[in-house]
């Protein structure tokens, strides 16, 4: 999906660009900073799943379109997208233990390598495994940038968005082949983790279980479902039928971007990226 402006965005010397680099696709948005509006946003999904190796030539052949060889960005950010993170309390993080984190949640390598986003106002730390060669790829390109990983940005715009008085509310933000589950209480991070589903009954099942873990009441729990999901879809037709407050929302995304462009560019590709800008 390409959306372009009918304005010449050569001619705009505030350009941003935000590059989302997942296995299964990559979504860039350019936006003019000066005004708060998309020149354009391009979704491009991979009919199967990539490697990390991979990446590196859908790149370029993104950056070698006629439309966008000869742009210039004066900010460049890349927001990494894997399951390859966790997060740490303030209180118990340190930037020499960065493998310990991840060591007994997932495999790491010995030379991966590993890095962190700090999550200032919520006391957190977001230690994970980046694309490194995606990085570097983009130093090469542009020189500095900024990286965070997804769900850094997901966690952030969830408990910004939540009010100091809500009760304990449960968050899915659903993609094709996997979701997150995140449990807020009061501003403050209770469960966030990644789920693999296939079927309908894969994601009750999770879904169920972290309530039932938590000692949560699915007559009374609010439960939002963010992502890729509407009333059609067959994952919100049976929580639906499991637990009784639950909706599909679309009230987080960024406010700074102007009305006109909303209504096209609302869909599980551009929830991340519209909320890194």
């Amino acid at each position: 999906m390409t959306q372009n402006k009918t304005t010449n965005i050569l001619s705009n010397p505030f350009k941003e660009l935000s590059i989302q680099v997942s296995l299964s696709g990559l979504s860039f948005c350019i936006l003019d900073g000066a005004n708060n509006e998309i020149d354009l946003l391009d979704i491009i999904s991979f009919e199967k799943k990539a490697t990390p190796e991979n990446l590196i030539q859908h790149l370029e052949n993104w950056f070698s379109k006629e439309n966008i060889k000869k742009l210039v960005f004066h900010k460049v950010s890349v927001i990494h997208e894997n399951d390859l993170s966790t997060f740490v309390p303030k209180s118990l993080f340190n930037e020499s233990n960065l493998s310990n984190y991840l060591k007994y949640n997932i495999k790491i390598l010995e030379n991966d390598f590993i890095s962190f986003d700090e999550l200032k106002e919520h006391d957190l730390y977001n230690v994970y495994v980046p694309f490194a060669n995606v990085n570097n790829y983009i130093f090469d390109k542009f020189g500095d940038f900024e990286y965070k990983h997804f769900s850094t940005i997901l966690i952030e715009t969830l408990i910004n968005t939540a009010k100091k008085s809500d009760e304990q509310t449960l968050y899915a933000y659903i993609s094709k082949n996997h979701f997150e589950i995140t449990v807020l209480d009061q501003k403050k991070l209770v469960l966030y983790n990644t789920y693999q589903y296939q079927q309908k009954e894969d994601f009750i099942y999770h879904l169920l279980f972290v309530i039932e873990q938590l000692n949560l009441n699915p007559e009374e729990t609010p439960t939002y479902l963010l992502g890729d999901i509407s009333e059609d879809s067959e994952l919100y037709k049976i929580a639906y039928q499991y637990i009784r407050h639950v909706e599909i929302s679309n009230s987080f995304y960024p406010k700074k971007i102007k009305e006109t462009t909303e209504p096209t560019i609302k869909n599980s590709n551009t929830f991340i990226l519209l909320n890194s800008l």
